[in-house]
C-alpha cells in the first residue's frame, strides 16, 4: 500500500508532494519536516487536515512543540472537499490515475511525482469563485 502526501502553496498553486510505502505519523513527521524546510521564510505554516489518527499522536505533539510556526487545523468529518489539496488529488485522480497505465503501485507512486512536478511549472493558485449568485450561501439574519 502507497500513500501520498501533498502541500500546497495558496498563494501559488504549487506542490510540494510525497508518495510513501505506509500513512504512519512518522511519515507524516517526515513529509512535514520537507514542508517545513521549503517554507523556511514562512513566520505561520498553516496545515488542512483530515482526521486520520496518525495525525494525532503524541509524536505529532512533540513535532509541534519543536515547531511552534506550524499550525494544524482539521476539517469536519465528510467535509474533505473543503481541502484544497483534495481538490488538488481530485485532479491528480482525473489527470493521471483513471487514464494511466501502470505496471506495479511503485510505478505509480514514481509517476505521481512527475505529474505534479509539471503541474507546479504553471500552477496557479485556486479561486473560489460563484458564477452564479443565487447559490451562494449566505448568512441567516434574525432580528
Amino acid at each position: 500500500m502507497y500513500a501520498a502526501y501533498a502541500a500546497l502553496n495558496v498563494k501559488t498553486g504549487k506542490a510540494v508532494s510525497k508518495t510513501v510505502s505506509r500513512h504512519t505519523s512518522a511519515e507524516f513527521i517526515g513529509f512535514l519536516t520537507e514542508v517545513v524546510a521549503t517554507a523556511k521564510w514562512a513566520s505561520e505554516i498553516h496545515i488542512v487536515l483530515d482526521n486520520l489518527s496518525a495525525h494525532k499522536t503524541k509524536t505529532m505533539d512533540e513535532f509541534l512543540k519543536a515547531n511552534p510556526n506550524l499550525r494544524f487545523h482539521f476539517t469536519p468529518t465528510y467535509s474533505s472537499w473543503l481541502n484544497q489539496v483534495e481538490i488538488g488529488f481530485s485532479k491528480v485522480e482525473r489527470d493521471v490515475i483513471a487514464r494511466g497505465v501502470f505496471t506495479s503501485v511503485a510505478d505509480l507512486a514514481r509517476k505521481l511525482p512527475k505529474y505534479i512536478r509539471a503541474y507546479g511549472k504553471s500552477a496557479k493558485p485556486f479561486r473560489w469563485n460563484y458564477p452564479d449568485a443565487s447559490h451562494r450561501i449566505r448568512p441567516v439574519v434574525t432580528t
